[in-house]
C-alpha cells in the first residue's frame, strides 16, 4: 500500500473516530435529558433509546399509568423529532392514519384529487393501544414499518426519515381487542415491558410531579443527528464471537434445531429478522453505554426483548407453566 493510500485510510479512520465521539456525547446527553423527566424506568428508557438508535420500532407493553405516553413524548422532544400520537380505537379506519384523497375544484371549474396526509407522516408516531384497532387498520401500519412508504389509491407516498413507530399495549384488559398478527409483531425491533417503579423511584415521582413546577424536556439532538447516529451504528465493528453468539441463540430457539429439552416447548421460533434485530440492537446498546463495540453482556441483556414477541410456546408447555422469558433465559445461559 502506498503512502497516499495509508494517509487516506488514516484520515477515514480519524473521521469515523471523531464522528463516534460526537455521537457518544449526544447520546449521553439524550439519555440524561430523558432522565430529568422519566424516573425509575432505567431499563425501559435504555431499551427504547436503543430501539430508536438502531433504527427500529418498539412495542411498549404495560398497564395504564406507567408513563408510556410521557416517555414517547419526551423522546420526541429530546431527539428533536416531529412526533404525533394516534389513539387506536375499534372504529379507527386506515384512512385516519394514512390519509386520503379529496376532490377539489379550481376557480376555472377543473376538478382534481389532492392527497391529504394523515398522522403517519411524522418522524415518530405513537400508536396508543394499538391492539384496540381492527386488523384492517393495524395492517395499514405494516407497509410503512417495513418499507417506509405508504400506497394510497395506487400512488406511493414516502414517509419522513427517520421514521419510527412506538406502539403501546395494555396486557390486562383484552376484551374488545385484536391481537397483533405475527407478521406485524416481527416488524417491531423489541417488545419493551414497562413494569411498576420501585419504591424510591415512585417517591421521587410523587414529589416531583405534584408540585407547582414540573420538569420539561428539551431538545439535545436533531433528526439529522439521529440519522447520522443510526448510520454510525451500522459501521461499528462486531467480533466473530458476538456474531456466533447471536446465531447460537436465534437458531437454538427454533424447533428441531436446538437442545431438544428446550425446543420441545417451542411451537415456532424467530426468523433471520430476529438475528438482524439482535445485531443492530447490541451495537446501539454499546453506543448508549459509551462503547464502540458490543459485548456478550449486550446480547444477554437484549435477547429477551428482541426474541419474546417472535416466539410461541406449545399448548403443552403453557399447561406446564413454562414462559417465553424462562425459555429464552435458558438459551442465553448456554452462550457462557
Amino acid at each position: 500500500m502506498s503512502a497516499t493510500q495509508d494517509n487516506r485510510a488514516e484520515s477515514l479512520e480519524d473521521a469515523v473516530t471523531r464522528q463516534a465521539e460526537a455521537a457518544l456525547e449526544k447520546v449521553a446527553a439524550a439519555r440524561a435529558g430523558i432522565g430529568t423527566v422519566i424516573f425509575g424506568q432505567k431499563q425501559v428508557v435504555e431499551e427504547t433509546l436503543v430501539t430508536l438508535i438502531a433504527g427500529g420500532h418498539g412495542l411498549l407493553v404495560g398497564v395504564p399509568g406507567l408513563a408510556k405516553t410521557k416517555l414517547v413524548e419526551t423522546l420526541g422532544t429530546v431527539l428533536g423529532l416531529d412526533a404525533r400520537r394516534v389513539q387506536f380505537t375499534p372504529d379507527l379506519m386506515p384512512a385516519d392514519i394514512l390519509g386520503s384523497e379529496i376532490m377539489e375544484e379550481s376557480q376555472d371549474g377543473k376538478r382534481a384529487f389532492r392527497f391529504v396526509r394523515g398522522p403517519i407522516f411524522a418522524q415518530l408516531l405513537m400508536a396508543d393501544e394499538i391492539n384496540r384497532a381492527s386488523p384492517r387498520t393495524q395492517s395499514a401500519l405494516l407497509q410503512s414499518m417495513q418499507e417506509y412508504h405508504v400506497t394510497v389509491a395506487g400512488e406511493r407516498h414516502d414517509l419522513p426519515r427517520p421514521f419510527h413507530v412506538l406502539a403501546t399495549q395494555n396486557p390486562l384488559e383484552q376484551e374488545g381487542t385484536y391481537p397483533l398478527p405475527e407478521a406485524q409483531l416481527d416488524r417491531f425491533l423489541m417488545q419493551i415491558d414497562v413494569l411498576y417503579p420501585d419504591r424510591a423511584a415512585e417517591k421521587r415521582i410523587l414529589i416531583e410531579t405534584t408540585g407547582e413546577v414540573e420538569a420539561k424536556p428539551r431538545a439535545v439532538m436533531t433528526a439529522d443527528d439521529l440519522a447520522a447516529t443510526q448510520r454510525l451504528v451500522r459501521r461499528l465493528p462486531v467480533g466473530d464471537r458476538i456474531v456466533e453468539a447471536i446465531l447460537d441463540i436465534v437458531r437454538a430457539a427454533r424447533p428441531g434445531e436446538g437442545d431438544a429439552a428446550i425446543t420441545k416447548h417451542i411451537a415456532w421460533g424467530p426468523g433471520p429478522r430476529a438475528a438482524q434485530a439482535l445485531m443492530l440492537a447490541s451495537r446501539a446498546r454499546a453506543l448508549v453505554d459509551g462503547r464502540l463495540s458490543p459485548s456478550l453482556d449486550d446480547i444477554r441483556a437484549l435477547a429477551t426483548p428482541v426474541l419474546k414477541h417472535r416466539m410461541a410456546l406449545t399448548f403443552a408447555a403453557r399447561a406446564e407453566g413454562e414462559t417465553i422469558g424462562g425459555v429464552i433465559k435458558r438459551l442465553v445461559e448456554r452462550i457462557g
